[in-house]
């Protein structure tokens, strides 16, 4: 098989190599190896130890086609142990390669490990990162693309360049400094600022010719500040948000929360002079911002002219508003009449003909657990075991997790805990999260995206059905929750396995903000996974599962 393998050359210049099954031609393999390692880069002017992949900061971009099967071996070189994590991709009956410390053991330093699996439905603009810890903080973030089959039109004519930018919040102090910080007790202090590409104040640029047009990838793959994008006398165009086709809307500027990915479509229709790209911070102060520089072929340079003046920091009125915020994303809405993966048009899942067999509602909080500042969900903060969920289920080990009812429940204090909701294949869910907090959440469901029915302030209740989207909603893997709000999603559950659901909060999630949902056919007690592939055969064990090895039930994976 190795013999007949081609090389492919992605944008960004990352070599991979492709194997053709002869029975299956449309499934095409892709192979990357990428050795983890630390790097010092000083993006703010201070030295800090980051993770670097291949001695990339930000890492490589992943570029995959609808039914592309990847194959990525991930080498180790930390002195910790490392997981990557796909952020939006659906991993279709493959939570065993999700990368996250429910469902894979970590890769030891040292050592690797090869995540094998099947891009399908997911057309659109995605990130992978960090999983443990507060590794995502020091970065080994990069670009995921899933691009449509030639045969699938976009409902947009094809843009002259594709650009992928990542933005994000940045803390100068080490993962080892910020860490302390949280075991502790005490807050993270504010970000020191905000980079573009991984590079501080007018060091990112990108290079448009007039009369073209180009589409940005913006993803938010900071550790916990909602940011606004904007370019400075262009209007964006949204045309896609995490897989799903938007009903197409121009912005001057927009929101992006943390773990969110979107896609603009900008027309490079000014004169040839430089402009500058903004990043502001929102709802924190002081008010943080990364500049970069957009700069037009046979044009000044942003060096040589002054034509552009100061970067336009504080140019839109009534910018930092929650309010403002909100009512934003109500306007995001899905394409209903394009196709994205399929022929099908997106809008043919009346989701709101199908009735909801049952509603999930998660409450988030804070509380003082064994003398330190936790993170709740539904009075719990949750507590890895050392032993994957995943595997604990598989190999019937118990006294792993606990089930939970995925509602509040009485209890008399809040409680360390690992707690997995259980729910039924193909149930049609609600999942309201409230927010008690003062400050906006974020929240991501691995393996599956759900449609964002509503959003309101104050608390749900059944009646607030009444206010939802049941038309056009945009279908999207990370939703905000704005503070002492709520906001409801509507997802089926046809993707079999063991599904992280977490704060993309970095500080939240690192003191207990998640959850995980079991999907199967079985019941409360024991997973039944018919329709899920098998264990593949190079799973790592680890924790109590530690020689529990299975042969008759492993599998080979993604094919």
């Amino acid at each position: 098989m190795d013999l007949v393998r081609l090389v492919v050359v992605a944008l960004v210049l990352v070599p991979c190599v492709v194997f053709r099954h002869s029975a299956d031609a449309e499934n095409r393999h892709v192979f990357l190896d990428w050795e983890v390692s630390y790097a010092v880069r000083s993006p703010l002017g201070v030295a800090k130890k980051v993770i670097a992949i291949n001695g990339d900061f930000p890492g490589p971009l992943l570029n995959l086609t609808t039914n592309d099967v990847a194959h990525v071996n991930v080498l180790n070189t930390l002195d910790e142990p490392f997981l990557l994590t796909w952020n939006g991709l659906q991993m279709r009956r493959n939570s065993w390669n999700d990368g996250v410390a429910g469902t894979n053991c970590p890769i030891r330093p040292g050592e690797n490990w090869t995540y094998v699996f099947q891009v399908k439905d997911e057309v659109g603009s995605f990130f992978y990162r960090p999983s443990l810890g507060l590794h995502a903080a020091a970065g080994g973030h990069g670009p995921i693309r899933v691009n449509n089959r030639p045969v699938i039109d976009v409902p947009f004519p094809r843009p002259d360049g594709d650009l992928d930018v990542l933005v994000g919040d940045w803390y100068n102090m080490d993962v080892s400094e910020m860490r302390q910080h949280l075991d502790k007790g005490s807050d993270l202090p504010s970000p020191d600022g905000i980079l573009i590409d991984g590079l501080g104040p007018y060091e990112a640029s990108l290079t448009f010719k007039a009369g073209r047009t180009y589409r940005l990838r913006v993803s938010n793959v900071g550790t916990r500040t909602s940011l606004s994008f904007r370019i400075q006398g262009h209007k964006l165009l949204l045309v896609e948000a995490e897989g799903t086709y938007t009903a197409q809307k121009h912005y001057a500027s927009l929101d992006v929360h943390p773990g969110q990915s979107l896609s603009v479509l900008v027309a490079a229709d000014q004169a040839p002079k430089p402009y500058y790209t903004v990043v502001s911070s929102l709802f924190v102060t002081p008010e943080l911002f990364g500049v970069g520089t957009v700069l037009y072929a046979g044009g000044p340079s942003a060096a040589g002219s002054a034509a552009t003046g100061d970067a336009p920091l504080h140019d839109l009125s009534s910018h930092n508003s929650y309010n403002r915020s909100m009512e934003q994303a109500k306007t995001i809405r899905m394409n209903l009449t394009s196709g994205a993966a399929r022929p099908n048009p997106q809008g043919s899942f009346h989701y709101a003909s199908i009735n909801v067999t049952r509603t999930v509602l998660l409450q988030n909080g804070v509380a003082d657990i064994d003398g330190r500042r936790r993170c709740t969900v539904n009075g719990v903060t949750f507590a890895n075991t050392g032993t994957p969920l995943k595997l604990a289920d598989y190999f019937r080990v118990p006294g792993v997790f606990t089930v939970v009812s995925g509602r509040p429940e009485r209890r008399n204090r809040p409680a360390l805990g690992t707690t997995v909701i259980d729910a039924s294949y193909k149930d049609f869910v609600q999942i309201v999260f409230h927010n008690r907090l003062p400050s906006l959440q974020t929240w991501h469901l691995d393996g599956y995206s759900f449609f964002v029915a509503g959003m309101g302030w104050g608390k749900w209740s059944p009646d607030t059905r009444s206010t939802y989207n049941l038309v056009d909603a945009v279908y999207r893997s990370t939703i905000q929750v704005y503070p002492a709000s709520w906001t409801a999603v509507l997802v089926y559950l046809d993707n079999e396995g063991m599904w992280n659901l977490r704060s993309q909060d970095l500080e939240k999630k690192y003191l207990g903000q998640e959850v995980y949902l079991r999907v199967s056919q079985g019941n409360s007690e024991v997973s039944d996974p018919r329709d899920e592939l098998p264990m593949p055969s190079n799973a790592l064990l680890c924790g109590k599962a530690t020689g529990l090895r299975s042969w008759y039930r492993l599998g080979p994976g993604p094919a």
